[in-house]
């Protein structure tokens, strides 16, 4: 049976077209990961992954090295490559931490003049929000409100909140997927965003970081909920026995 070679790991990719199949390598990777279509603590064969992407194993170790670095997988020597898990601590960790960004970020942009496209986009995201969860489908109201949440980030000219928080939102949206299922209908969410949009609309900050401060509090302590009653979530998605 061929396993990976962690030793090749640490072998360069030549230019050109290499370097393009490593790219499409790492966003197929990255994508299906962050989708949960490769589920956290799962091991998976270099042989394995290989025939999913129907590629060689170079531009696949490759990849591998930068998933690694964001901490997305883990290589496990002589076996395979292990993605990330997700634990408790984790979910805690990145909801308190995005949390406090993300109060902030609402009162910076409500704080600034906002262009009329720029409130489109947000109210387009609640309206594809409201239209999923009208139709029950949980995955596209997942996508809408990661969506929102990034906008909220992407229209705040802090670059250094930006910038700290991009390094969390992926990470959260494997959580957040992950806890979905366990979710109450979230029909509060979809008001709150509503209401967190309209006080950016009149530039009221102040009232902006309120409503999402209170928002933020209840999905902590619903998430505290759901940590207690579905601990298996936090499960390995498979082994390689």
């Amino acid at each position: 049976m061929n396993t990976l070679d962690t030793d090749a790991y640490m072998q360069p990719e030549a230019a050109g077209e290499g370097a393009s199949r490593t790219e499409a390598a790492y966003q197929e990777l990255r994508q299906r990961i962050l989708s949960l279509d490769l589920a956290p603590g799962a091991l998976t064969l270099e042989t394995e992954l290989a025939a999913m992407l129907g590629m060689s194993r170079t531009p696949l170790r490759e990849a591998v090295i930068r998933l690694a670095q964001e901490g997305l997988v883990i290589p496990v020597p002589r076996r395979g490559i292990q993605v990330a898990p997700i634990t408790e601590r984790d979910v805690r960790e990145i909801n308190q931490v995005l949390a406090c960004l993300e109060i902030e970020a609402v009162m910076i942009v409500a704080a600034r003049p906002v262009r009329d496209e720029e409130i489109a986009a947000l109210d387009s995201a609640i309206a594809a929000m409201d239209a999923a969860l009208e139709s029950d489908d949980i995955d596209g109201w997942g996508k809408a409100d990661f969506r929102f949440h990034s906008l909220i980030f992407e229209l705040c000219p802090n670059r250094h909140l930006n910038q700290t928080a991009r390094l969390y939102l992926d990470k959260a949206h494997r959580a957040r997927l992950l806890t979905l299922p366990y979710r109450r209908r979230p029909v509060y969410s979809n008001s709150n965003h509503a209401a967190v949009v309209e006080a950016i609309r009149r530039g009221d900050p102040e009232t902006a970081r309120d409503i999402h401060a209170a928002h933020k509090r209840r999905w902590s302590s619903e998430l505290d909920q759901i940590i207690e009653l579905y601990p298996s979530m936090f499960e390995p998605g498979s082994s390689l026995d």
